[in-house]
C-alpha cells in the first residue's frame, strides 16, 4: 500500500508498505523531512502525529513571539543558544513552546518551530546532522518556511494515521 497526502512545496507524507515498521517519508518547503531516516516504528510514530493534530484541532498553538520579525528570523532567534550549557532557562521555556515535527528519529534531523497565526501554521525548519549539511551544503545555515492552512495539517496527520492504521 502506498499513500500520498498533500503538497510537497508546503507540506506533504507517503506512507508505503505494510506491518512494522513502515516506510514514512515527508516533505516540507519542497524538501525531503526524512532522507536520514524515513522507518517509523508505527505505534510511536502513529501516537505522536495523532497527540500533534489533536493539539492542533483543538485550537492550541502560539503567535510568533516578536512582534515585526519573520518566521524564519524568530527560528533562528529561538535556536540562537538551543542546547548549550549556559542557555537560560527562559529562553529553554519559550523555544520549548514553539517546538514542532517532534516525531521519534523519523524527524529528528530536523528542528522544527511552529507558529499559529489564527487559521494558519507557520511551519520554520532546518537540517542540523553535520553529514546531511555536508552532503548538501545547500541546506547549511538554511531555515525553510512553510505556510499551511491549520485544517490542511492536521488533515495531513491525522491521512498520515490513518494509512498507518490501514496496513
Amino acid at each position: 500500500m502506498n499513500v500520498v497526502l498533500g503538497d510537497k512545496q508546503r507540506f506533504a507524507a507517503e506512507v508505503s508498505g505494510a506491518g512494522q515498521p513502515r516506510q514514512v517519508d515527508l516533505w516540507a518547503a519542497g524538501r525531503w523531512l526524512t532522507c536520514d531516516d524515513n522507518v517509523a516504528y508505527v505505534p510511536q510514530f502513529h501516537r505522536d502525529v495523532l497527540d500533534t493534530a489533536a493539539w492542533l484541532r483543538s485550537g492550541n498553538g502560539s503567535p510568533l513571539p516578536f512582534a515585526g520579525v519573520s518566521a524564519e528570523a524568530t527560528h533562528r532567534m529561538l535556536m540562537h543558544r538551543a542546547g548549550d550549557d549556559d542557555e537560560p532557562e527562559a529562553d529553554y521555556r519559550l523555544r520549548s513552546r514553539f517546538q514542532g515535527l517532534l516525531w521519534g528519529p523519523t524527524t529528528d534531523n530536523v528542528t522544527a518551530c511552529l507558529f499559529r497565526e489564527e487559521h494558519r501554521l507557520l511551519i520554520a525548519l532546518e537540517f542540523w546532522r553535520e553529514e546531511h549539511l555536508i552532503n548538501h551544503p545547500q541546506d547549511a545555515g538554511a531555515v525553510f518556511v512553510v505556510e499551511i492552512p491549520a485544517e490542511e495539517f492536521v488533515g495531513i496527520l491525522e491521512g498520515i494515521a490513518a494509512a498507518l492504521d490501514a496496513g
